[in-house]
Parts: structure tokens; C-alpha cells; sequence
């Protein structure tokens, strides 16, 4: 397509202010046709004097012809229905014309914003989020839509930032084990009196930044994958009890309960949720694993769960150093810890962003609450799933059938 053939295809493209203007100019035009075809109407049927009058009257005209009254009837009808069509139709033209005219510049400057909307949109880029349209006109749908757009802007921007940042950040977290396995191997193997032993300490820094860099690497698609079940129907839903993962988590991290020699207690009631068994144990163990991760020696850890009529909730407490009640919404995003003891310390800073996702996924929400004297409660509430009770004797319930 040539360049001429690009701007004629412009011009003649059906836009909606061409649209406007015509669907305006039709409906003034077909106004005016039906006003014209009702004054030709009137003027057919009010005009005819001579039928009141006996048959074979005749009229003097000014010049002292004498005609037939009808005949004079006739010719005075026809006259008047001849001029009411040229100049109706002519004024009919003069009106369409400047109706016509004033719809497209009327239309053209009540599309004026969607035309700004449409640069703006035009000059929108990864480094160029900030524009927006600012709308100033009257408060009427265009200046919803712009408003509207504008909004949607900020929560693109506000996006695209995070992901940003989390981008920098997952590079950052892999960068530190890949170079401290590169800066192990070079060492090693640059020292000419490297022995058995020394192979042997290489070979353990190596694996233990291995292990790290696959951790990151399982927990970034784990948050993946959370992620892009938030808002969707889950792969899958089954009847779950928040208690059993509470129970499974507890006993993997219990070596390093011991080490630390935590106070653990529990209250596990029954906490039934229809969901993804598997993000429900990762929750779960996300939330252990952080008590325990972020305590001190001889602290405390206590596990709540329970239920009602459309919630369960899932409750993790642990003692630990002091975190600042402004920096409790960031310990929900990718990679950041918060606090002293946080700062810095082993693990991928994805633990509760991953909580987070899960209950998202699941319809819930979860929220922290910074503790007197150092520590943090942080509480999952979920749906509920629904339950019958069973009459056999003993106390059961049941998952509802769905």
C-alpha cells in the first residue's frame, strides 16, 4: 500500500465522528423532509375555496379574466404546491448543509479527549508510564473514561514497577550463590596445594549454594504459579484440613525447633477448606518455617486453627526481634523481610509472598500483626468449606458434596 493510498484509506475511514455527523445529518434532513411533506399536505387540502361554491361559478381576476372557480382552484393549488416543494426543498439543502456542518465540528470537539486518550496511549512505554490525560472538561462520560484511563495507568505503572523490582531482586538472590560457587571453584583450583580436604570444603560451600539457588528457584515458581491461579478456577479442589498441614510442618522443622529450643504449642481444631492440597501444605509450612527461621533461643511458637460458620483460620505466632508495625504490609512482597534479624538472613524473603498467593488463589486473605516486646502473628482466614453432620453414633462431618 502506497502512502497515498494509506492517507486516502485514513480520510474515508469510518470514524466515529464521521459517524455522528452523518447519523446528525440524517436525522436533520429526515426532520425537515417530514415537515415539508406535512405543509404540502396542509396546503392540498386547505386550499380549495371553490368546492363551498355552486357548480359553474365563476371568479373576475384582477385583469378582468373571468375563469371557472374550480379551474381557478386548481391552478391556485398547483401554484402553491410548486413553490412550497422548490423552496422547501431548497431550504431543506441550506439546512442539512449547515446542520451537517455544525455536527462535525461540534462532534469533533466533543471527541477532542478520546483523541487525547488516544495519544497518550500512542506514547505509553516501558519508560513512559507516567503520562496521563488529565481531562479538565465537563464532568460527563468523556471525562469518566479519561479519569478512568488515567486510573488504570497508575495501577499498570504501580505494576510494572513491582515487577521490576522483583525482577532486580529474584537476579540479585540467584547472582549471590552462582558467584560464591564461581568464586569456591577459582579458588580452589588456582591454590597448587589444594588437597582432599580442601576439594571436600569446596565441594560443601558449592552444594550448599546450589541447594539455595534451587530453593529460590522452586519458590519463584511456586509464586508463579499461585499467582496465576488468583482470580481463576484452581487446577484443584478437594476437601483439606488446615491442622494436617499444620501438623506435617511442625514435625519437618523439628530438628531445627530443637536446636533452637522453642516452647511450640498448638491448638488444632478442625479447619476444613475445599482447595488446592498442595499450596494449602506450602502455606501452612511457609508460615512454620518463618516462625521458626525468624526466633530466638528458648523462644515460643503458637499454632491456632478453628472454624465457623464461613470461615476457617489458620493462626502462627512466634517471639523474635521487634519488626515496625509501618513495615508490616511489606513483608507481604517478593523479597523482603523487614527487621534486624530479617535482614540478611537465610531463605528467599518469598515465604509470605507465597502465603499470600495461596490465599488469594483460595478467596481469603491474610494479615500480620507486629507483637510487644518482638515477634509477629500473622492469621489466614479462608472460606470455610461446607459440612453435613453425619448421625452414626459418633461426631463426624462431612464435606457437602459439590
Amino acid at each position: 500500500m502506497t502512502v497515498y493510498d494509506a492517507r486516502r484509506a485514513a480520510v474515508f475511514r469510518p470514524t466515529l465522528r464521521l459517524r455522528l455527523t452523518m447519523l446528525n445529518g440524517i436525522l436533520l434532513v429526515g426532520a425537515g423532509l417530514v415537515l415539508v411533506v406535512l405543509a404540502y399536505l396542509l396546503v392540498d387540502g386547505a386550499l380549495k375555496p371553490a368546492d363551498q361554491l355552486q357548480p359553474g361559478t365563476r371568479v373576475v381576476l384582477e385583469n378582468g379574466t373571468e375563469v371557472d372557480a374550480h379551474t381557478w382552484q386548481t391552478e391556485l393549488v398547483d401554484a402553491a404546491e410548486w413553490e412550497l416543494l422548490t423552496r422547501g426543498s431548497l431550504a431543506l439543502l441550506l439546512i442539512g448543509a449547515v446542520g451537517v456542518a455544525g455536527a462535525y465540528v461540534v462532534a469533533g470537539r466533543s471527541l477532542r479527549p478520546l483523541q487525547r486518550v488516544t495519544t497518550t496511549a500512542q506514547r505509553l512505554s516501558g519508560e513512559s508510564l507516567d503520562a496521563r490525560i488529565n481531562y479538565d472538561g465537563a464532568d460527563d462520560e468523556v471525562a469518566e473514561l479519561a479519569k478512568t484511563f488515567d486510573a488504570m495507568l497508575d495501577r499498570i505503572a504501580s505494576a510494572f514497577e513491582t515487577q521490576k523490582r522483583f525482577v532486580a531482586n529474584a537476579s540479585h538472590e540467584l547472582r549471590t550463590p552462582l558467584a560464591v560457587m564461581r568464586t569456591e571453584v577459582d579458588v580452589t583450583l588456582d591454590d597448587p596445594d589444594a588437597d582432599t580436604e580442601e576439594y571436600r570444603r569446596m565441594a560443601t560451600v558449592v552444594r550448599d549454594a546450589s541447594m539455595r539457588a534451587n530453593a529460590l528457584v522452586e519458590s519463584l515458581l511456586l509464586l508463579a504459579r499461585t499467582e496465576a491461579q488468583a482470580g481463576r478456577r484452581l487446577g484443584r479442589k478437594v476437601s483439606t484440613d488446615l491442622a494436617t498441614g499444620v501438623s506435617g510442618a511442625l514435625s519437618a522443622m523439628g530438628k531445627e525447633v530443637k536446636r533452637l529450643n522453642l516452647d511450640v504449642s498448638t491448638d488444632l481444631a478442625p479447619a476444613l477448606v475445599v482447595g488446592d492440597p498442595g499450596l494449602l501444605e506450602r502455606l501452612a509450612g511457609n508460615l512454620i518455617e518463618n516462625a521458626v527461621r525468624y526466633n530466638h533461643l528458648a523462644g515460643r511458637i503458637w499454632v491456632r486453627t478453628g472454624t465457623d460458620d464461613t470461615l476457617a483460620w489458620l493462626v502462627v505466632g512466634n517471639t523474635g526481634f521487634e519488626v515496625e508495625p509501618s513495615d508490616l504490609p511489606a513483608l507481604f512482597e517478593p523479597f523482603r523481610r523487614g527487621g534486624r534479624e530479617r535482614t540478611g538472613a537465610r531463605g528467599t524473603g518469598l515465604g509470605l509472598s507465597i502465603v499470600r498467593a495461596v490465599c488469594e488463589a483460595h478467596g481469603g486473605g491474610v494479615s500480620a500483626a507486629a507483637l510487644d516486646g518482638g515477634g509477629l502473628e500473622v492469621t489466614v482466614s479462608l472460606p470455610a468449606a461446607a459440612v453435613t453432620p453425619v448421625l452414626s453414633g459418633t461426631a463426624s462431618v462431612r464435606q457437602a458434596a459439590r
